[in-house]
């Protein structure tokens, strides 16, 4: 009958780990740095793989299901814009969202270049290539105890996102992570101009 005036014992907080991969803007420089510097790599492919680099930090794409996919056709039709922003099909996103990538200043002249003398329906990025070649270099990133991987482009867009105070909305619809809801099922669709406004106020500043 006493057991009414007994505290219970209270549950074991579990706590929540952050992530430990960090990727910094030096991470990034330093993977383009030894693109440049790889005496092994042919002109073609240190290009494109610094051209990867860039386009995957500044815009945060899924490597495996949009940035392999996208094609010159695409790339082409994003850079006669005025501003410009490449249109992601539902097939070319891991979550089956179309959406728009705004092209950051920085890449639009190397992606024009990337563009030349090829025919709409390539892929514009070595993908595997890239991949294999970041597998021998092990590059470490230098927050963490990790070697830089492919998919650390599209972390450092999210965690870089939080430093430069990335609107969340915006950021949302250009990584389509977190838009699962009524909002973004019924209401939301935003305008490319729009989506490249917004886009350029948190990342306009940023030069890697």
């Amino acid at each position: 009958m006493f057991s009414v005036y007994l505290e219970m014992p209270k549950p074991v907080k579990v706590r929540k780990h952050v992530t430990g991969r960090i990727v910094t803007v030096d991470d990034i420089k330093e993977v383009i740095t030894h693109i440049n510097t790889d005496d092994t790599l042919a002109d073609r492919h240190r290009f494109g793989f610094e051209v990867l680099v860039l386009f995957g930090a500044y815009t945060g794409q899924r490597p495996y299901s949009t940035l392999k996919t996208i094609t010159i056709g695409q790339l082409r039709e994003a850079l006669s814009q005025e501003k410009p922003v490449l249109s992601v099909m539902a097939e070319q996103d891991k979550i089956r969202m179309e959406h728009y990538v705004p092209v950051h200043p920085r890449v639009v002249e190397a992606m024009k270049k990337l563009c030349d003398d090829r025919e709409d329906n390539e892929r514009v990025f070595m993908l595997e290539s890239f991949r294999k070649w970041t597998q021998k270099q092990k590059i470490p990133l230098s927050r963490c105890n990790r070697h830089f991987v492919t998919s650390d482009l599209r972390k450092f867009a999210e965690q870089h996102g939080d430093v430069i105070g990335w609107e969340q909305s915006n950021r949302a619809y250009v990584l389509t992570h977190g838009v699962a809801g009524v909002d973004w099922g019924h209401y939301k669709h935003p305008l490319p101009e729009n989506v490249y406004d917004v886009y350029m106020k948190a990342w306009g500043g940023l030069t890697l």
